[in-house]
C-alpha cells in the first residue's frame, strides 16, 4: 500500500468526521424580574427554539435596585419558566445567584445531531410533495 495514499485516506476520514461533529451551543435568554406576559411569551418561545435545536439554554434574570432583595421571586419565574419549556429541556443546574445575576441552565432532551438529523428530514418531506404537484404534459391524439 502507498503510503500517500494512506495519508490521503486518514485526511478524508478527519475531514468527514469534522463535517459530521455537532458541537452543543449556549445560548442565553435574559429576563428581568418585572416582565411583561407579552415579553415573557417571546423569550419562551425564543428559547424553546433553541431548545429543539439541540442547544443549551442559560436563563439568566438580571437584579437591579431594590430587586436584589427579593431573590425568591426569582426563584419562582424561573421555576415557572422551566416548567413551560420541559417539553423540549430539563434543567441542568437549578437557580443560583452570581453576584446580581440569578442563573439557571435547561439542557435539551435531543442532541444537537439528532435535531439536526429531523430538521434535514423535513426538510426533504417538504420538497418531495411539490415535485408531487407539478402535472406532466398530457399529449393530445390526433
Amino acid at each position: 500500500m502507498d503510503y500517500g495514499k494512506f495519508k490521503y485516506e486518514e485526511a478524508q476520514k478527519a475531514k468527514e468526521a469534522r463535517r459530521n461533529q455537532t458541537n452543543t451551543i449556549l445560548k442565553e435568554v435574559r429576563f428581568r424580574l418585572k416582565i411583561d406576559t407579552h415579553d415573557y411569551e417571546t423569550k419562551r418561545r425564543r428559547a424553546e427554539g433553541f431548545l429543539a435545536g439541540g442547544d443549551k439554554v442559560k436563563a439568566m434574570i438580571l437584579f437591579r435596585g431594590r430587586e436584589q432583595s427579593r431573590p425568591d421571586q426569582g426563584v419562582r419565574l424561573l421555576q415557572k419558566f422551566a416548567e413551560d419549556v420541559s417539553e423540549f429541556g430539563a434543567i441542568e443546574s437549578t437557580p443560583m445567584i452570581d453576584g446580581r445575576n440569578m442563573v439557571m441552565i435547561i439542557g435539551p432532551h435531543k442532541t444537537k445531531a439528532t435535531a439536526k438529523a429531523e430538521a434535514e428530514a423535513r426538510k426533504i418531506a417538504n420538497k418531495q410533495p411539490r415535485e408531487a404537484e407539478v402535472p406532466e404534459k398530457e399529449e393530445k391524439d390526433a
